[in-house]
């Protein structure tokens, strides 16, 4: 999960909705009451979850490390064949633009010929 997490392209999008999150919480006290609610219950179930889950983690440990190295060496993988992942996401959204535009203005000389 963390190593998911530290892709480029999964960290700069939970910026990103991070970031899009934060502006209406501060402009509406009403919606920040709501989502700090929200959020302060989902880490009480998540203490919760983990204090539970820890005996059985612990029995399972060797499982889950083959488990978490052989997921590692499938998102080393998967980031080799598609180094999209390696570009924040600001960087993707700009190349798709461009990549959008180009194709419509071939199209469009297409069209217009």
């Amino acid at each position: 999960v963390e190593e998911v997490a530290n892709v480029s392209l999964v960290s700069s999008a939970c910026g990103v909705v991070s970031a899009a999150c934060a502006s209406p919480k501060d402009s509406h006290p009403c919606l920040r009451s709501v989502c700090d609610a929200a959020e302060k219950g989902v880490q009480s179930v998540t203490q919760a979850t983990a204090s539970c889950v820890q005996p059985v983690l612990a029995t399972l440990e060797p499982h889950v490390a083959a488990a978490s190295e052989y997921a590692s060496k499938g998102l080393d993988k998967l980031g080799e064949k598609l180094p999209l992942l390696q570009k924040p996401v600001e960087q993707v959204l700009a190349g798709t633009k461009e990549l959008l535009s180009s194709r419509v203005a071939e199209v469009k000389g297409a069209v217009s010929s």
